[in-house]
């Protein structure tokens, strides 16, 4: 693997990280809609925003490669540990 290849694979990885990040922060805000009961037209259209945002940004990644669409998936499983880890309830 080449330098060039390998930082490609890192930013395929930030990709994943940011799109995870981004989807499973909202998430929270989606269940929060639920809860509310006010809302659930609201909850349903940004739920799916957020599958629909997320599905157009790995098959962007799946559209450069193999390798890229499984980097940026690593990437979004890892931001999903990272977000329910810092907004876990003590």
């Amino acid at each position: 693997m080449t330098a060039a290849q390998a930082a490609m694979l890192c930013l395929w990885l930030v990709f994943g990280l940011t799109a995870g990040a981004g989807h499973f922060a909202l998430l929270r805000w989606n269940a929060g809609l639920y809860l509310s009961g006010s809302g659930v037209l609201c909850a349903l259209a940004v739920q799916m925003l957020r599958m629909a945002a997320t599905g157009v940004l790995l098959a962007f990644a799946a559209v450069h490669g193999a390798l890229a669409l499984l980097t940026a998936a690593i990437g979004v499983l890892v931001a999903r540990m990272l977000v329910l880890r810092m907004t876990a309830m003590p």
